[in-house]
């Protein structure tokens, strides 16, 4: 089983850069892929980026792409996201999860895919 804890959230200024990380725990980490999701106040969870269990690929939602880069280190059983030139509708708690399916042939953005939650970290980012 999986357990999974995110750090690294703040308050920053639009064109800021934060990492967050995401721990787990289990000897299958390296077997899931994983995702980063984000929640703003008053609105659905969406998908922002995934990785491949192997890390070979990753895939971003359009308002990400060129911004944010998701890395994993099965090593450490840790998976990071690199903001960069952070936007206010940025602002958000951002989740990681698991894929419910191991060594899965293709990333999947669907939230529903996804478990083992972590319990979240705010990112705000101020105009």
């Amino acid at each position: 089983q999986v357990q999974l804890v995110e750090s690294g959230g703040g308050l920053v200024q639009a064109g800021g850069s934060l990492r967050l990380s995401c721990a787990g725990s289990g000897r299958t980490f390296s077997s899931y892929a994983m995702g980063w999701f984000r929640q703003a106040p008053g609105k659905e969870r969406e998908f922002v980026a995934a990785i491949a269990w192997s890390g070979g690929n990753t895939y971003y939602v359009d308002s990400v792409k060129g911004r944010f880069t998701i890395s994993r280190d099965n090593a450490k059983n840790t998976i990071y996201l690199q903001m960069n030139n952070l936007k206010p509708e940025d602002t958000a708690v951002y989740y990681c999860a698991a894929d419910k399916v191991p060594l899965r042939a293709l990333i999947t953005f669907t939230v529903g895919d996804y478990t083992k939650w972590g319990q979240g970290t705010q990112v705000t980012v101020s105009s």
